[in-house]
């Protein structure tokens, strides 16, 4: 006998929840049963069939007659569960055709828009000092190619200020809810979900959402804003922490003098709120992803470099964007700015050239 391997167990107390995370299965065992757990975890050969909470164990996948096969994984135990626990998305019926999936997903959608739709965001409770944006200027009218060709990586910047009619536009072609496509919206497209973004978004959802950090743009005072897509407007939420912006990545301080940066957050709330499952969790990076992307390919047409980065100190984070314990959580980091278009910064460089030499 041997234990299911693709389990993990949390303390609630009084008892314990034993997660099968491969078949998506929970279980909530007291004391008694928890005690025999660990038993049989500290010696399968202990099991008896004859034994009450050993069958319970059986019958619910604790335990499993056949011998866990080791796959191979070169990350840690966690990355394993999320990715593993992400599969399969439970199913009670899988539609026969397209009609049952058509009849199934607005069944779905019906029952979710009975339940409250997420709150707002805590950032946009205040609407005093709302800064409407400048109109987004027309990018070159140099090619998608050219631009995925020219999007690079830069780990040196100069510094120098980026213009608010720039900020304008990467904010509004990445987060923006395009008023260019507002003719595509039909009856059919559920009030309150019919913003449209130039990235594609899990449920149509726009569960993404940004805070500038703001180091040197002409005609915004340095600080951290939050962008206010609906209006298309950022509000001020607090000016630089004393902390520099490679403290706050991680270390990365070659990036110290980025001009200008976004951070993209996912509003995790309105993901469950449509998407109970786990696997939904995969999407918020997906569409980070997605926006971030697209940030970048508008930055190059606009004649600015590029870096991005997950490697976020993150307790740092959510205490400099407000988000401790929120249902919006931070994911990635990308920012632009005037750079020479080296892909190293000088210091490493230099370190590089040193040992090239002793060598």
């Amino acid at each position: 006998m041997h234990i299911n391997p693709h389990l993990f167990i949390l303390p609630r107390t009084p008892g314990q929840i034993v997660w099968d995370y491969k078949n998506h299965k929970q279980f909530e065992l007291d004391l008694k049963y928890s005690t025999r757990l660990a038993e049989l975890i500290d010696n399968p050969s202990n099991f008896n069939n004859q034994h009450t909470i050993d069958a319970h164990f059986l019958s619910a996948g604790i335990m499993t007659t056949t011998a866990p096969i080791t796959i191979e994984w070169g990350w840690d135990e966690l990355s394993k569960i999320f990715h593993i626990g992400t599969k399969n998305i439970p199913c009670d019926h899988v539609p026969r055709d397209i009609h049952e999936w058509s009849k199934q997903y607005l069944d779905h959608c019906t029952e979710v828009l009975t339940t409250p739709a997420p709150p707002t965001r805590i950032c946009e409770h205040a609407t005093h000092g709302l800064m409407p944006l400048p109109k987004p200027c027309s990018l070159p009218q140099s090619s998608l190619a050219e631009a995925l060709i020219d999007r690079k990586t830069c780990r040196a910047f100069t510094g120098e200020a980026v213009s608010l009619e720039a900020v304008s536009t990467l904010l509004y072609l990445s987060l923006g809810y395009l008023h260019e496509r507002e003719n595509d919206i039909d009856d059919s497209v559920i009030e309150g979900l019919g913003a449209r973004r130039s990235s594609p978004s899990g449920g149509g959802l726009n569960a993404c959402e940004g805070f500038l950090l703001v180091q040197n743009v002409i005609g915004l005072e340095p600080g951290l804003y939050a962008y206010r897509p609906a209006e298309h407007a950022l509000s001020f939420l607090r000016p630089l922490s004393v902390q520099t912006l490679g403290q706050l990545l991680c270390g990365q301080h070659f990036i110290n003098n980025l001009p200008v940066g976004l951070f993209i957050t996912s509003r995790f709330d309105k993901l469950w709120w449509k998407y109970e499952h786990s696997r939904a969790y995969r999407m918020a990076y997906v569409e980070a992803g997605h926006i971030s992307q697209t940030f970048q390919l508008v930055a190059t047409a606009l004649g600015l470099h590029t870096w991005l980065t997950g490697a976020l100190t993150d307790n740092q984070v959510e205490a400099l964007l407000g988000l401790e314990d929120s249902a919006e959580q931070p994911l990635f980091f990308v920012g632009c700015g005037q750079s020479d278009g080296q892909v190293m910064c000088t210091e490493l460089k230099a370190l590089l050239g040193a040992q090239g030499k002793e060598q």
